[in-house]
């Protein structure tokens, strides 16, 4: 599953918000929602219809610092259908953007093993065979990171968007 809803100036395009199939598996959500025990099909098929992760924010840098993105960020959420919504930022740690776009801090993702495997689970990453890798380059750049885990409870305008017909807006692949 993926989708994105772009933030338009006239006739272009000034930024977009990417949101994506949630990673199986994070510590901070899992505390959050009270999950214990390991994922299988079934419960990874109900963590996809309930929750997506807001994997990229992107902004022109022409408009960055005008103060917009954070409502650009509210507004692309409160049209995605998801009743639930996860981010992770390693920018968290200096800037509270996602937060003032209305998400709840839950905590820090670290990676307890440094093995490319275990953080493509986390970060996602290509297809190579049956599992996705991050590049080698994106593992050795990030590897160290621990960015901040936010989450987003979006079950009041994820249901309003699904009843007025604008979910199928941030539809795309």
């Amino acid at each position: 599953m993926k989708f994105g809803v772009l933030l338009w100036h006239k006739d272009q395009p000034v930024g977009i918000c990417i949101f994506v199939a949630p990673p199986r598996s994070l510590k901070p959500r899992n505390q959050f929602f009270g999950h214990r025990g390991g994922w299988n099909r079934a419960t990874m098929l109900a963590l996809n219809k309930q929750l997506v992760t807001l994997q990229r924010v992107v902004i022109h840098p022409s408009y960055r610092g005008a103060g917009l993105a954070s409502a650009f960020v509210r507004k692309a959420c409160e049209l995605c259908p998801s009743p639930w919504i996860e981010t992770m930022s390693q920018m968290g740690r200096i800037n509270p953007f996602f937060e003032s776009a209305g998400f709840q801090r839950v905590g820090v993702i670290t990676v307890e093993s440094e093995s490319r495997a275990t953080h493509s689970r986390i970060f996602g990453g290509r297809r190579h065979g049956a599992q996705a890798l991050v590049t080698e380059e994106t593992f050795l750049k990030s590897r160290y990171a621990s960015p901040v885990y936010y989450i987003l409870d979006n079950r009041r305008t994820g249901e309003a968007a699904k009843e007025s017909g604008t979910a199928s807006a941030c539809r795309g692949e």
